[in-house]
């Protein structure tokens, strides 16, 4: 092969042997080295494949037929529109295969970027029942031939697949969303035109208190106005009777963001309300709500073990949100702090831990970094800090604090295993030891993976 010559040409049909998943759940296949993505293809299969694009270090390619399958190959995904939306990634792989790819993908990643090769990996806590597990649908509407339309988008696309059903969502959120699919056909009401800057209903949230039956639904406008408002609200409390909160958000932005700055109550109350095991949260239109409550009260009794609570500790949240993993610490804890960037979740983690009587937790706005030296000043010392960060990690300064700190236990709770295996790298240099790793399957059918580490001061 000449320099910068790749093995395969565009439109070139090959025969491959699928060695591994992407962490987008695309197959690999390697040829002379060079990789090659392929949608829906499965470790240990060999398949015949068209390349459709190639770059320097690596290509994509369709798959056309399958000559040796995968014993975890599902023939026929139960959702009709798996292969055109892009919400799920992986209905074609056994459920137990998904967590034995998600267990994979954490030693994976923990190997090679954090060189860590000596922790013990569990095997991954998933579900007993996989579908119909998440509290809360984003649907974006739009108009198609006179017709409004809602649905997910077609994966890497803004295209909208239009739906009925979707299978990992709770049956309360596809109601409300046809409901008002229905309705507002009915009323005249427009979709949003993306391109244009056109039409009133962008989207519609759906949200489902899981454990109280509690029901909010949020209609998200380009503009302040929104047609035939009464009969709207009318219609859709027929339709649904226990819905519990009808919201208007207001997004008058040429932007992919879902919510604009305006919330506006239309009918019930502003909040709803869910609990996480014997821990009770309100839940306004743009909260931070992990969507599988299921799941979360496995992830946070993960994390509660890890911090190894006796009533004697003192703990830091370093990204505490709305107070979710807080309020479940304080439970065991002496006392616990809170930080957070967005004021508006320092508002909510308030009010949670009023609902829940609990005056053993302080909740303060600002960057975890910043924050944590100036309560050390102030003689806080911590026992555990906790932390749950968005993909992106951990920023350095926050790294940097906890290992001057010297806390005897930090707890991960990770959304993203490869900014969790740079960090633990980070920390392990800095004098901890990464006893144990426990991934546990938040969004089934997805290529997404949580993980809860339990670091110790070595």
């Amino acid at each position: 092969m000449s320099k910068g010559s790749t093995p395969v040409t565009k439109n070139e049909i090959v025969d491959v042997i699928i060695e591994d998943l992407t962490h987008e759940g695309a197959g690999v296949a390697k040829i002379d080295g060079y990789a090659l993505f392929i949608p829906k293809a499965l470790p240990g299969e060999q398949a015949k494949v068209k390349v459709i694009k190639t770059n320097k270090g690596y290509g994509f390619a369709r798959l056309l037929e399958v000559t040796k399958r995968s014993e975890d190959r599902v023939d026929a995904p139960p959702c009709p529109i798996f292969d055109q939306c892009g919400g799920c990634q992986l209905q074609h792989l056994s459920y137990e295969g998904q967590l034995k790819q998600k267990q994979k993908q954490v030693r994976d990643v923990l190997e090679r970027i954090g060189k860590i090769t000596d922790v013990f990996i569990h095997p991954t806590l998933g579900m007993n029942d996989p579908w119909r597990y998440r509290n809360k649908a984003q649907v974006p509407f739009a108009d198609r031939e006179g017709g409004l339309i809602a649905g997910f988008y077609k994966e890497r696309s803004h295209e909208i697949i239009d739906m009925d059903s979707c299978l990992i969502q709770h049956e309360e959120n596809d109601k409300i969303v046809q409901a008002v699919r229905e309705v507002a056909s009915k009323l005249g009401i427009k979709g949003y035109n993306e391109e244009r800057h056109q039409g009133t209903l962008r989207h519609v949230v759906a949200r489902y208190g899981v454990n109280t039956g509690q029901l909010m639904v949020v209609l998200v406008t380009r503009s302040r106005e929104l047609p035939n408002k009464k009969e709207l609200i009318e219609a859709i409390q027929e339709k649904v009777p226990h819905v519990t909160s009808i919201v208007q958000n207001i997004n008058t932005k040429r932007t992919n963001v879902i919510f604009g700055d305006e919330t506006i109550v239309l009918a019930g109350e502003e909040y709803i309300y869910d609990t996480i095991g014997d821990v009770k949260f309100a839940i306004s239109a743009r909260s931070f709500y992990q969507v599988n409550p299921e799941q979360t009260k496995v992830l946070y009794d993960q994390a509660l073990k890890y911090a190894g609570l006796t009533g004697a500790e003192t703990v830091i949240d370093a990204y505490c949100g709305i107070g979710t993993i807080s309020l479940f610490l304080a439970q065991q804890a002496k006392h616990v702090y809170g930080v957070e960037i967005v004021p508006e979740a320092i508002s909510d983690a308030k009010r949670n831990a009023e609902l829940n009587h609990m005056d053993n937790v302080d909740f303060a706005v600002g960057e975890a970094e910043k924050v944590i030296p100036w309560w050390y000043a102030q003689g806080i010392r911590a026992d555990v800090i906790v932390v749950d960060p968005p993909r992106k990690g951990c920023d350095e300064a926050l790294l940097d604090t906890i290992l001057k700190m010297k806390p005897k236990r930090v707890v991960y709770v990770s959304c993203n295993p490869a900014t969790l295996a740079r960090d633990l790298r980070i920390l392990e240099d800095g004098g901890y030891k990464t006893v144990e790793v426990q991934p546990v399957d938040m969004f089934p059918h997805t290529n997404h993976c949580e993980a809860v580490a339990r670091i110790e001061l070595l």
